[in-house]
Order: C-alpha cells, then structure tokens, then sequence
C-alpha cells in the first residue's frame, strides 16, 4: 500500500453526487454477490484490508482514513460499520491496515503508522486485539522507539499473530500469555541475511506456508518474497525466477498456491511453491479491472475477496467495493 489519503476540508463539495449514493442493492439471483458494498465517509475514505472469520462467512475490512472496521457476510450485499470512527479514536486508533482472525473468533488490527498519526498520543498504540463482539482485549505498543508502519498481520499455527513492519525489515509478535498479551519483536532487521529497507514500502503481506514451518512475506518495492522459519525466525530469499512481483501487496495462500496481489500493476500473479516453500513458479498472472487498486485479498467458498482500496483517488470517493474473483486463474 502506499501512504493514506488525509481527509481535507470540504472534499465533499469535489464529489459528483453518484459518488456519494449509496450502492444498489444485488440484483435478483445475484447470491453469491459479485461485490460488496463498503459505505465510508463523505470526505472520501480509503480501505486495505480483509480477514474472513473462522465460520467462513463473515469477513472484515479496515478503513486507513478513520481506523473503522467493517463487517460483512458472504450472502449480504451491503457490508455494515463493526467499530466505528468513535470506537477507534476511544482505543487510540486513527488509522486500520492490516487484518487476522484466529479459531476463536478474535479479530486483530495492524494500526499502520498509527503512532505518528496527527494527534496521536505520544504512547499511542500500534496494534488492537477484539472479541467477536468487539469488546477490545488488546491495544499494544510495539516494543521499539522510533516509526513503524504494521503492515499485514497472519495468525501462525502457534496461536500467535505476526505483523510486519514495512519501514523497518522486521516482524513483531503478539501472543497471549499467562493472562495478558505481550508484543515482542521476531525477527530482527539485524538477522544474519535479513532483507534490506530501501526507500519505500519494505516487508507487507504475510502468510503461513502449506507446511505450517514457515511463513511467506512479500517485500513490496524489489518484489521479493522471504521465508521466515517459525522455529528460529531467520529469513531467506524464496527462489521465484525471473517472475516479476514488484508492487506486491497482501498475499493469499489456499494448499501449494499463492497469489501476490500487485496493487499498482493491477494484476494478480498466481504461484505454485514447493513443498517447504523455498521455490515457487509461476502459473499464471491475471489481469484486474485498471480502474480499482487491489490491496489484500481472501478466499470465501472458493472466491477470492479483493478490497478496491481507493488509493488512486485523491480525494477518494466516499464508499468503495470488495469484489469477488474466481480463486483460481
């Protein structure tokens, strides 16, 4: 993702008033719905991104300009306000990127550069643990001074939630243990062959591998996909050819295959990876609509769920789509 959209005075008045309609309900027998419906603000809102919940059905999505989480249901059209503006800004969150859920149902927040946003508090949190109800259990601080931008966040079959950092090559993780949560840092940006931060967006989306040893993180700007062993946390660069992920954004992985969602680029680029995710190959790139910029994606019923972020609209348009794909190419 790139750097959100801060909402000016009186966008509004730059808006066409379609753009600020709600949208149409699906049409008869449009079940599953094609889209989804993400009713923002009406100053402009951008969004990033997705986690479905352990039923299958219901799915979140997080808005960068406000911190609101939106919920919806995989047979409902219209997605509705989970944690509002007013409930973000109570927990100390101005902004919301990355998403996860785990087997009980918990919903877990990466807060981007929550903690240099304007009027942010000076022990501003970085990252926020809810309930299925929305009761927060959690708002963390990450243990390290200076920015930080949490990007993406995977749940590893430890029970653990791993997020990375995309202005500095780390993964911080956030467990629960002997009652309370803790955040602590992973993996280091000092680690023997750690990648290396260049000038813009760094470690982004993140996966657990088919293996259940490892996970698979994209770095955004060289386009080069890292394998953190989940014993040790020590990177190492995932073979991928001579495929171009430059731009890569979130990540899904479903078995052997992963898809590297490529926001600017507009193209989805399906890879098969080996058995202990140490090579991939490529098998197909799928070209998406030019005029949405996908972030994250996640898989309902065999479809992948796309978030259309709005990042190529300053000021942003007022409500926004998620939108459903085939799974495979």
């Amino acid at each position: 993702m790139r750097r959100p959209f801060r909402r000016p005075t009186a966008a509004l008045l730059l808006l066409p008033v379609l753009l600020v309609a709600p949208a149409a309900p699906a049409a008869a027998g449009d079940h599953p719905p094609a889209t989804y419906s993400l009713i923002g603000d009406p100053e402009g809102s951008q969004f990033e991104g997705i986690a479905v919940a352990p039923d299958r059905e219901t799915f979140y999505v997080s808005e960068v300009t406000g911190g609101e989480i939106h919920r919806g249901e995989a047979d409902e059209r219209r997605t509705t306000v989970w944690l509002d503006e007013k409930a973000a800004l109570a927990d100390g969150r101005r902004t919301a990127v990355g998403l996860a859920t785990d087997s009980r149902g918990r919903v877990y927040v990466a807060g981007g550069d929550n903690r240099t946003q304007a009027g942010a508090a000076p022990d501003a949190p970085d990252f926020w643990v809810y309930d299925e109800d929305g009761d927060l259990l959690a708002a963390l601080r990450m243990p390290v001074d200076g920015p930080v931008f949490l990007n993406d966040v995977v749940v590893g079959p430890d029970g653990a939630a791993y997020v990375t950092d995309s202005v500095s090559p780390r993964i911080f993780r956030i467990a629960r243990d002997d009652g309370d949560w803790h955040a602590t840092l992973w993996a280091r940006p000092d680690a023997p062959g750690a990648p290396v931060q260049g000038a813009g967006f760094g470690l982004n989306g993140i996966e657990v591998a088919p293996d259940h040893q490892s996970l698979i993180v994209a770095q955004t700007d060289p386009g080069v996909l890292w394998r953190y062993d989940l014993k040790t946390a020590a990177p190492s660069v995932i073979d991928t050819g001579d495929v171009d992920l430059t731009f890569t954004d979130g990540l899904v992985v479903r078995g052997r295959t992963l898809v590297a969602i490529r926001n600017f680029p507009h193209v989805l680029t399906y890879l098969g990876l080996d058995s202990d995710a140490t090579s991939a190959r490529s098998l197909a790139e799928v070209p998406t609509d030019p005029d949405r910029v996908f972030t994250t994606g996640d898989v309902v019923d065999g479809r992948l769920l796309l978030v259309d972020s709005q990042f190529d609209e300053n000021p942003p348009s007022p409500n926004s789509e998620v939108v459903a794909l085939p799974f495979h190419p």
